[in-house]
């Protein structure tokens, strides 16, 4: 598994690899969604992709700001997603802050950081998965302490007061798990944005390109934050304060006790090749199989074709055909705690804002020689 993207060699090497090779001249990119050219202009920090057959959609109109006028105070955190068009009519409220929580699998071969940097939600700050994360452990990404967390969201500039809208480069994926890990910290005023960045660009809404400035300044700032914190050091000043949530993570051990007691439904999100020990794990010493009394709801089943999370109805049907009750409580996990905050995330809008995540999941579970596991065919 790759370490934190923002390491401070690697970090600074590759942004100053990654600007030197922007353009100093207008590109046209073929939009992938509907065929539509985007226009680049370089400029100093960012640049305003628009798409040439429609007006600019980055100053908000006054036919949207008529609709929906309203701030993040007003939005119910019962539903854990909110639309593109509402956040293109919101994006400029004054306590409203966008996050891109973007992260792949290694075998995809993409890097979120330069990602970001091509494309973005104007104003949206980048939030490095593998960096703000434990560094006492080899597992990847796993939740940080409170005062770890704390130290890296204030560095990005976040605030206890701050509405949250986190969305990924794939629709709905590990936008989720950063959902998850705020309202972990206790800050329940999160969303996902429905479809992610793929939606966002299939309905004509602008993005940036950074090159430099203050988004990845803090960004760099926020994993130098949490170095500090795990090397004892102090690390700034804290504008969040963290309240942990310990229902809404579970440890090994807890999932061990959970075989033999049953308190819990537990839900793996993995696909069902690799649930069944068809399919060989993508990392390396990590057996096949699953928990034993654990059910597979592979994640995509929570989305539709364009990747936004399915109406509520349908989600039920999902969770029926596994014979998941919703009135018991529920565990869920996956490989290594990304794609079981995407069921946490369909079981939230179906009204269970307090499901578990294993955070260690089968990464851990899997590697550890003393853990029972269950293979079917």
């Amino acid at each position: 598994m790759a370490s934190s993207l923002f390491s401070k060699t690697l970090l600074g090497r590759r942004l100053i690899e990654f600007s030197s090779s922007l353009p100093h001249k207008p590109l046209f990119f073929s939009s992938l969604f509907n065929k539509r050219q985007f226009r680049v202009k370089a400029e100093p920090n960012y640049t305003t992709y628009k798409s040439s057959g429609l007006p600019s959609r980055l100053m908000a109109s006054s036919a949207i700001q008529t609709r929906s006028n309203f701030s993040t105070k007003s939005l119910s955190t019962n539903d854990p997603v909110v639309s593109v068009d509402w956040l293109y009519a919101n994006l400029r409220e004054p306590d409203m802050k966008v996050l891109d929580a973007s992260w792949y699998m290694p075998d995809e071969q993409r890097n979120p950081i330069q990602e970001y940097q091509v494309a973005h939600i104007p104003g949206a700050l980048f939030f490095d998965l593998d960096g703000i994360a434990d560094r006492t452990t080899k597992l990847p990404h796993m939740l940080p302490s409170e005062e770890a967390f704390a130290a890296a969201v204030s560095a990005l500039g976040i605030q206890n007061n701050d509405g949250l809208v986190v969305y990924d480069g794939k629709g709905i994926f590990s936008a989720a798990r950063v959902w998850w890990m705020f309202r972990v910290f206790g800050h329940d005023r999160v969303w996902v944005l429905d479809g992610g960045l793929p939606r966002w660009r299939a309905s004509g809404y602008d993005v940036e390109s950074s090159a430099s400035g203050d988004a990845i300044l803090k960004a760099s700032a926020a994993s130098e934050a949490i170095e500090k914190v795990y090397q004892g050091q102090t690390a700034g000043p804290v504008t969040f304060q963290t309240k942990f949530q310990p229902h809404l993570v579970w440890t090994l051990e807890q999932v061990r006790k959970n075989i033999e007691e049953k308190t819990h439904q537990h839900i793996d999100a993995r696909s069902k090749p690799r649930f069944d020990g068809a399919a060989p794990e993508p990392r390396k010493g990590i057996r096949s199989g699953h928990v034993p009394g654990s059910k597979c709801i592979p994640f995509p089943q929570m989305l539709d074709a364009s990747q936004t999370l399915l109406p509520a109805d349908e989600l039920k049907k999902r969770f029926d055909e596994a014979s998941i009750s919703l009135e018991r409580p529920v565990l869920t996990s996956c490989g290594t705690g990304v794609t079981a905050c995407v069921l946490a995330l369909g079981l939230h809008r179906l009204g269970k804002p307090d499901v578990a995540v294993y955070d260690g999941s089968w990464t851990e579970w899997g590697a550890q020689s003393d853990t029972p596991v269950d293979a079917s065919s």
